[in-house]
């Protein structure tokens, strides 16, 4: 493997689902694999469970982990070819994605849309310009459009706590104050297409994601007719895509309450926004998976990371 940028990189799912479970029982098995390589974590946008999951990830690998605030700490990255950089950039990205290069065996790169622009955030600058530029590896730990660790991370969690062949996962749209990227989402579609379950999306009207990822899955704009049965539920808020970046519902009745989410398990990739998103009868219960979810964010992360050092 000499990248990880989409959930497509992954072959079988079910296979990595199941060796990610093996390192979960026994994450220091493989503690030598890495020893004396190098991950170069670079953050454009802030991460809590990004940045720490994956840095222990490598840690249990035997790697040494390099982060990085990029935006804060380093010279501005200029990522157009051919400019005139008389502006704010100091650093063009072949220079500074070869010389990461020379110092990590592995790049991990995390990098959020501006959602101003579709075509510039689809055609994913940061994240292509270092896999353009780079001599090593690169892993994606967010992208303007996807984000394949925390994909991962929630197959691992469905499979976990299923009790049934299969399930329905649905993904509900849920009230944020401000405009959020579509790249949990998009990740979250990507990965339940993989598994087999019974799988829906229920968004507002005008709040429909890329149809060129969603494809022939389900969407339901009734939130209570989605629900209905569910055995997992997955809330997360995303801005239009049809409109791109803008806020155009901000109807609170989308929130997820303990009533609405009946028997099923709750799922978010947190940080989540008490009584906005869900309510506290929610995030407090025993249906709530979100802090395994959190938990498996090295697990996904470690098995990345291992299958690239198992190629290098």
């Amino acid at each position: 493997m000499k990248k990880y940028t989409s959930i497509n990189d992954i072959d079988n799912l079910t296979s990595w689902i199941e060796e990610a479970k093996e390192l979960k029982e026994n994450p220091l098995k493989h503690c030598a694999l890495g020893t004396k390589k190098t991950l170069g974590l670079l953050f454009f946008n802030t991460s809590l469970r990004t940045r720490l999951s994956t840095q222990k990830a490598a840690l249990n690998l035997g790697m040494d982990p390099i982060v990085m605030n990029v935006s804060g700490d380093a010279w501005g990255i200029e990522f157009e070819d051919g400019s005139i950089m008389n502006g704010s950039t100091a650093e063009h990205i072949k220079e500074a994605a070869a010389v990461v290069s020379q110092y990590c065996d592995m790049i991990a790169v995390r990098a959020f849309p501006s959602l101003k622009d579709k075509e510039q955030d689809e055609a994913e600058h940061v994240l292509k310009a270092f896999m353009k530029y780079a001599s090593v590896p690169v892993i994606s730990m967010e992208s303007a459009t996807e984000h394949p660790l925390q994909g991962f991370t929630d197959a691992i969690t469905i499979s976990e706590n299923t009790k049934k062949k299969r399930p329905k996962v649905v993904l509900s749209w849920a009230p944020h104050v401000n405009a959020l990227p579509h790249a949990v989402a998009n990740s979250f579609v990507q990965a339940m297409q993989k598994m087999d379950v019974e799988f829906i999306i229920t968004n507002p009207k005008g709040y429909n994601l890329n149809s060129a990822i969603t494809k022939e899955t389900t969407i339901e704009h009734d939130q209570i007719v989605a629900l209905k049965n569910a055995d997992f539920v997955y809330a997360k808020n995303w801005s239009s895509y049809e409109d791109y970046g803008k806020i155009l519902n901000t109807d609170t009745a989308w929130m997820l309450t303990k009533e609405k989410l009946g028997n099923a398990k709750f799922m978010h990739c947190l940080p989540v926004r008490r009584n906005l998103v869900a309510e506290d009868a929610v995030l407090d219960s025993n249906a709530s998976l979100v802090i395994e979810q959190a938990n498996n964010r090295t697990y996904a992360a470690q098995l990345v990371l291992k299958k690239i050092l198992e190629n290098l």
